[in-house]
């Protein structure tokens, strides 16, 4: 299927960034892992130790016919707050930054496009989102994965 495409995002804690994408018209697929550094197999205890370097991501697979790399990349910025250094909620650390790796030049370009225009529009806190070249992507533990709908979270609001 030619016109299924990766995309990877960072925006804190996986879970609730996986369970927006999920219902998310277009995205066929979702995973959540582990990218952003050379550290090989991390865990997740690894990655909490805030040592490893890696972001928690969410690896979407998304049918460029129904969506485009924009539309997700907007619906990204929508879903976080991206003028928070390391930081989303109560979640502190550096696997929990806003960060987008892309997997091509159109990818990179799109998404730093789109955040000069948010910098552009925003008068004080600039946007801190990372545009980052893609790594090995390290799939989470089995009990992450679909972690909210999975334990039926989605009633209580989160």
């Amino acid at each position: 299927m030619s016109n299924l495409l990766t995309a990877a995002f960072g925006a804190g804690c996986f879970w609730g960034v996986e369970n927006k994408f999920m219902n998310f018209q277009g995205v066929l697929e979702t995973s959540v892992g582990y990218m952003g550094s050379e550290f090989k197999n991390p865990t997740y205890f690894d990655v909490c130790s805030g040592l490893t370097g890696h972001a928690e991501v969410v690896m979407v697979q998304y049918d460029s016919n129904i969506v485009d790399y924009k539309e997700l990349c907007n619906f990204f910025f929508q879903s976080h707050d991206a003028t928070t250094l390391n930081r989303q909620g109560p979640d502190v650390g550096t696997q929990y930054r806003s960060i987008i790796f892309y997997y091509d030049t159109d990818q990179r370009d799109i998404a730093s496009e789109i955040i000069f225009a948010l910098n552009e529009q925003k008068t004080s806190i600039p946007v801190v989102t990372e545009v980052a070249k893609a790594m090995q992507y390290y799939l989470a533990e089995e009990y992450h994965q679909k972690y909210i709908s999975k334990n039926n979270f989605e009633s209580c609001g989160v």
